[in-house]
């Protein structure tokens, strides 16, 4: 079995751009009537960073305030992890080196400058 890695997109700023909501405390009120508390600050550092982790409730209560599905919120693609290090190690139009083998030195010893 290869190993899969997972890529993610998180969405919120875009979805919250389309209903005209620019700021974090527009989103506050919304959130609020949904039984979630939280401080403007923690709701901007929602909306501007990419979450590591997220409770499901507040998951839920985003997307029922944006009005849209969860898989509006989070796009994620997946691939096997040996084809992305491949493609990242190669780059573009860069030789393989592993097609290419060291050649052993030679030290000669030179008797004039002795």
């Amino acid at each position: 079995m290869t190993r899969r890695e997972v890529e993610y997109t998180w969405r919120v700023r875009e979805i919250m751009a389309r209903r005209h909501l620019f700021l974090a405390k527009d989103i506050a009120p919304l959130l609020h009537e949904r039984g979630i508390t939280l401080t403007t600050n923690a709701i901007w550092r929602i909306v501007k960073d990419d979450p590591e982790r997220i409770s499901l409730k507040l998951l839920v209560a985003l997307a029922d305030a944006l009005e849209v599905s969860i898989d509006d919120l989070v796009t994620f693609t997946a691939h096997d992890a040996k084809t992305i290090r491949t493609k990242r190690a190669a780059g573009d139009g860069l030789p393989d080196l592993r097609d290419y083998r060291p050649i052993r030195a030679r030290i000669i010893v030179d008797d004039d400058d002795a």
